[in-house]
């Protein structure tokens, strides 16, 4: 499986661990940047990112910025992007089973434990294909294609 990573400057270290220590799981990691801690501007690389993503070259995507939620935001202007700002792996469990989201995004406040615990969470629970949740992810689909 192919993830895809993007952060700004104050994700950066969070994202070269996750980049470093993902492939140990047997995931292959492409880097949408940044490559430094020198100041950026995170719609850069959310848009890169949730682009991948859509496009499928990559099945999956990781968001990181200071507080997760600005690079969440940016990802999700991306038509087909369903970005869930999470906190904790029980959140990310729940973004897959309930939204069939396809980027999580986080705060690089996480530890590295807790960050690598969302995505191992994130890409390993499935969505859910019960009525209720399809119904409503189809909602937000068809709202975006018609909007």
């Amino acid at each position: 499986m192919k993830i895809g990573l993007a952060s700004d400057h104050r994700g950066y270290k969070l994202k070269e661990y996750l980049k470093n220590i993902l492939p140990n799981y047997n995931y292959e990691v492409v880097d949408f940047g940044t490559n430094s801690e020198e100041s950026t501007d995170y719609p850069d690389y959310a848009f890169a990112l949730g682009e991948a993503v859509v496009s499928k070259q990559v099945n999956y995507g990781v968001a990181i910025c200071g507080s997760g939620i600005g690079i969440s935001i940016a990802c999700n202007k991306v038509k087909g992007v369903r970005c869930a700002k999470v906190s904790n792996k029980e959140e990310a469990q729940v973004t897959r089973i309930d939204n069939n989201s396809n980027i999580v995004a986080f705060s690089e406040k996480l530890t590295e434990e807790e960050a690598l615990n969302v995505v191992l969470s994130f890409l390993t629970t499935e969505a859910s294909t019960e009525e209720k949740h399809t119904r409503r992810v189809n909602k937000i689909i068809a709202y975006e294609e018609n909007n």
